[in-house]
């Protein structure tokens, strides 16, 4: 349904995952941002899966042409990513989407896993994304920096699995608390019983079908409310 695309990523440029509303109709957008993996079909997929439900989506090339399949070599991906340089893809990527005929409305964000800490992250660089959804966020603050006071006006939701410790996650909390002193708002949920990534059907011995039909209903509502 999508197609790879280049953009403009703060005087250089970056490539990303685009997949538009087949309606054609105008309409809010998503930055969907990968997991440790990288660019793979599963995100792929859910830039699709965001296009069939209206909104223009976006999931850019963190990693630069580079994924894996394998735990060892996704963690070295990780810890090799340039905290500044995402930031530019991501804020570009948000940047590019508003240009398109396709969106009229605003901008939120999505991640999954990394990518969860990412998308809450980003609220705080970039002016254009005013919503953002973390599923598992997984990667410390202490990496990013935020300057969680940027979070005024605008919204986070995220979405915990009990193997990484709920909503009362040390983590979650601080993202909490420092989204509501800023005067942001948010909205957490737990699922009972999963394991870390429940959302990633390509992971059968994690994925929960039911968690994921409620953390997937619960996104499009809150996006939908919030990009509108």
């Amino acid at each position: 349904m999508g197609d790879i695309v280049s953009y403009a990523s703060n005087g250089g440029t970056s490539e990303g995952y685009l997949s538009l509303p087949a309606s054609g109709a105008n309409g809010a957008a998503v930055v969907v941002i990968q997991e440790w993996w990288g660019l793979v079909p599963h995100i792929r997929e859910l830039a699709d899966r965001f296009a069939e439900a209206g909104f223009a989506a976006l999931a850019p090339d963190l990693y630069h042409g580079h994924h894996t399949s394998e735990p060892d070599a996704a963690g070295k991906l990780m810890m090799g990513l340039a905290m500044d340089q995402a930031a530019k893809d991501i804020a570009g990527a948000a940047e590019y989407l508003t240009g398109l005929d396709a969106v009229h409305g605003q901008v939120g964000s999505v991640g999954f896993c990394m990518g969860g800490s990412l998308a809450l992250w980003s609220a705080t660089f970039s002016e254009r994304i005013v919503a953002t959804a973390g599923f598992y966020p997984a990667v410390p603050w202490e990496r990013m920096g935020p300057q969680w006071s940027n979070y005024a006006g605008k919204a986070a939701l995220i979405h915990c699995s009990e193997e990484d410790g709920t909503s009362s996650a040390p983590g979650i909390q601080q993202a909490k608390r420092s989204i509501e002193e800023s005067g942001g708002k948010v909205q957490i949920h737990d699922y009972p019983g999963t394991r870390h990534a429940f959302f990633n059907d390509d992971r059968p011995e994690v994925f929960d079908g039911d968690a994921s039909r409620v953390a997937w209903a619960r996104t499009l509502e809150f996006f939908r409310s919030r990009l509108a």
